[in-house]
């Protein structure tokens, strides 16, 4: 019987209470389906799937050689978008939207994704890094300070969730350091995302006596989460074979590699510039490999084209930021339809981040060849924090051309603060995300100031 007092813990007393459960399964030689049984019967199924998935995964898109302030038209500073000025690098005077249930102000483009869900899937914009015009791995946004890096502090993390592969990367990648985080296994373009998994790659990746020790983990782990004996509710999303020889003996490639209808919903064709189709083809990959439980996070480039130009046609620029959009919203669309392999009454899109950085946003106020320089040498972080984050944009460009940077610990704007300011806090929210809200862990990377005030203790 379900304890109401159990059921409805919040932030560090539920994650105590997992601890707990989890190491008294241990003591008691239970394995892990058993305990999962336990937190169940006690506390309610989804206390259950918080206990089987410790981790979110993760997406990053880093979009260098200029090719970043694209992502501003999908999600532009307030002002900007407010300000009607034919001048300003926006597309959409008077057709956006004002964000209803976003913790600060924020305003929707025509072509903003996910406006139609709930809240966990707003953006966090935060002020971080200085700009790094031209640099096609840019890093001054995703980091946690001292040498850590964002992305590497993520794949860190996931690690407590194993995989076959905890992290894929097409180059080129700044993945930086951190402590304990894994290998990454990298390729050129979408395409080598599948070819990653056939067969014989599979094999060669497995050679290694460590990589083939932590395949062993990941498939234990993926088997004793799903099988949980005797739950019919469970035991219909056993998928994986019974031997990791039967695993590696199945081509994979047909299993990720989009199909037709894929790049149909994708708005995907002929026609469609290389720069936004590979986001697509990658996005639609992604799905399928966290479906199979291959991977953890994925990173990618994105758009390295230099729009200077780009509002010297408008239908072009439209366009572009349209399929950018339509490929946010399909790849969501795909996650919420695929339940998670180890939690099986959510799905992916329950237990997803997603960011976004670049080298240069390019100046907000001058559509005119859009130059790279931004006021104040600004840049910022877009984050879909699934709950974990507050929503918004903390600090921005303002319509004058002033900057307001923000305190993290109380998540209010600090007028004229420099975007590196805050680098560290905004990475370290993202860190808070990909670790469902697990302070003490952040806090293995992460040695700044309180960010209780950009992040939600006790997520949506």
């Amino acid at each position: 019987m379900v304890d109401e007092k159990l059921k409805y813990l919040q932030g560090n007393a539920r994650r105590n209470f997992l601890r707990w459960t989890t190491a008294m399964g241990a003591v008691l030689a239970l394995d892990r389906a058993k305990v999962l049984d336990v937190i169940a019967d006690s506390a309610g199924t989804a206390m259950a799937d918080d206990a089987c998935a410790a981790t979110n995964r993760s997406v990053h898109l880093v979009a260098g050689d200029g090719g970043f302030a694209w992502f501003q038209l999908l999600w532009p500073h307030t002002q900007i978008a407010k300000a009607n000025n034919d001048n300003f690098a926006f597309h959409a005077f008077g057709q956006t939207e004002d964000a209803k249930d976003t913790d600060k102000p924020f305003v929707y483009a025509p072509e903003s994704p996910w406006k139609a869900r709930d809240k966990r899937f707003r953006i966090s914009a935060f002020m971080a890094g200085t700009n790094q015009t031209h640099t096609p791995t840019p890093g001054s946004a995703a980091t946690l300070g001292n040498g850590v890096s964002m992305l590497a502090t993520a794949a860190a993390i996931q690690r407590q969730t194993p995989s076959l592969l905890p992290v894929i990367a097409i180059n080129p990648l700044n993945f930086g350091a951190a402590p304990g985080a894994p290998q990454v296994a990298t390729v050129n373009n979408a395409g080598g995302m599948v070819d990653l998994f056939d067969s014989a790659a599979s094999r060669v990746t497995l050679a290694v006596e460590e990589d083939a020790a932590l395949f062993e983990a990941y498939y234990k782990a993926f088997v004793g989460l799903n099988a949980a004996a005797g739950r019919p509710t469970w035991s219909r999303q056993l998928r994986v074979g019974k031997t990791s020889a039967n695993f590696l003996g199945k081509n994979l490639s047909a299993q990720l590699a989009p199909t037709a209808d894929d790049l149909t919903r994708y708005n995907i064709g002929q026609g469609t510039p290389n720069r936004l189709a590979e986001i697509g083809r990658a996005f639609i990959t992604t799905a399928r490999a966290f479906k199979l439980g291959l991977t953890q996070s994925v990173m990618m480039p994105a758009m390295r084209d230099d729009p200077h130009g780009a509002f010297n046609d408008m239908n072009n620029l439209r366009n572009t930021v349209g399929q950018l959009g339509k490929m946010f919203d399909e790849f969501v669309n795909d996650l919420a339809a695929i339940p998670d392999p180890v939690c099986t009454s959510r799905t992916l899109a329950d237990n997803i981040v997603m960011t976004v950085h670049g080298d240069t946003p390019k100046n907000p106020r001058d559509r005119g060849g859009w130059p790279d320089g931004t006021p104040n040498n600004s840049n910022w972080l877009y984050v879909m924090g699934n709950g974990y984050t507050k929503t918004g944009w903390f600090g921005g460009v303002r319509a004058d051309g002033s900057t307001d940077g923000f305190d993290p610990t109380t998540g209010e704007n600090v007028p004229g603060q420099q975007s590196n300011a805050t680098s560290a806090a905004a990475g370290a929210a993202v860190a808070f995300a990909v670790a469902k809200g697990d302070m003490r862990r952040v806090q293995d990377f992460y040695t700044g100031p309180s960010i209780k005030g950009i992040v939600n203790e006790n997520p949506v």
